[in-house]
C-alpha cells in the first residue's frame, strides 16, 4: 500500500511538471529572443507544487532550445535555432525546407594548388589545380554558415570560366553528376576573428566545423569545409539499431 501510495504522489507530481512546462512553452512560445522566462517563484504559487518542480520544467525546456540559463542573469528565451539534419541536401534545399530564403555572397572563387588534406579528400594527387569557393551562407538576411567548396579542376576544367551558378547541386545535376552519397565529419570549435567578423560573432563564440565529401557512384565530386554558427544550430542525426541486435 505505501508503495501504491508513493506512485500515484510520483504521476501527481509527474502531471504537475508538464502542466508547468506546457504553460511556460505556451507563455514563451510568441516572445522575442532574450525575454526573460516566468520566475521559479512566481510558477510554484501560481500551480501551488515545489521549486524543484518547477526547476525540472524549466530544464526540459532549456534541453529542447527554447530557454537559456546565463549565469547570474536568470533564464531566458533564446534564438530560434534550425536543426540540422545529416543528411546529403545542399544548403538553399535545406533552408527552403524550413521556409526561409537562403541567400549566398561569395567571398573568394580562385584557382589554387591542393594542399595534402583537400588532395586526400578529393583523392588527386597534392599540388593538383582546384576551385577553392567561398561562400558566406545566409538565412533571412541572417548571416548562418561560412563554406568552402573544393572542386578537381581535372573533373571541372571551366568551373571557373563561367558565371558561378546559385546552387551547386543543381549545377552537379545538369552535368549528370549529382552527389548520391557521402561522408561527414563534426567537430566543435571557436570562432577565428575573420569568421566573427563575417558570421557577426562575439570573440570566442562556438561554431559547429562540418566536413564534408560526396560522391556521385565512386568519385569525389565536392569536399566541402563549412563553419556554422552553434547558436543558431542543433545537429539533428537519426540512428538505426542494426539488425543483428534486435
Amino acid at each position: 500500500m505505501t508503495e501504491e501510495r508513493s506512485t500515484r504522489g510520483g504521476g501527481r507530481r509527474g502531471r504537475k511538471h508538464v502542466l508547468v512546462r506546457e504553460y511556460v512553452r505556451s507563455v514563451i512560445v510568441s516572445a522575442e529572443p532574450g525575454t526573460p522566462a516566468p520566475s521559479e517563484r512566481d510558477l510554484a504559487e501560481q500551480f501551488g507544487v515545489a521549486r524543484m518542480t518547477v526547476r525540472h520544467a524549466i530544464d526540459a525546456l532549456v534541453a529542447q532550445g527554447l530557454l537559456e540559463r546565463v549565469a547570474g542573469r536568470g533564464t531566458f528565451v533564446t534564438k530560434p535555432l534550425i536543426d540540422m539534419q545529416m543528411r546529403l541536401s545542399a544548403y538553399t534545399e535545406e533552408m527552403e525546407r524550413r521556409g526561409k530564403k537562403p541567400e549566398s555572397k561569395t567571398l573568394l572563387a580562385r584557382r589554387e594548388s591542393a594542399g595534402p588534406g583537400v588532395a586526400r579528400a578529393l583523392e588527386i594527387e597534392e599540388g593538383s589545380s582546384i576551385v577553392h569557393w567561398q561562400r558566406l551562407r545566409l538565412a533571412d538576411g541572417v548571416p548562418m554558415a561560412i563554406q568552402h567548396v573544393y572542386l578537381s579542376l581535372d573533373l571541372f576544367p571551366t568551373f571557373l570560366d563561367e558565371a558561378l551558378p546559385s546552387s551547386l547541386y543543381f549545377w552537379f545535376a545538369m552535368r549528370d553528376l549529382m552527389p548520391t552519397w557521402g561522408e561527414d565529419s563534426v567537430l566543435a570549435g571557436i570562432a577565428t576573428e575573420d569568421e566573427t567578423e563575417h558570421l557577426e560573432l562575439e570573440p570566442g563564440a562556438p561554431v559547429l566545423h562540418i566536413s564534408r565529401r560526396a560522391f556521385c557512384r565512386e568519385n569525389v565530386v565536392e569536399v566541402t569545409r563549412s563553419v556554422y554558427r552553434a547558436d543558431r544550430y542543433t545537429l539533428w542525426v537519426p540512428v538505426l539499431r542494426p539488425e543483428h541486435l534486435r
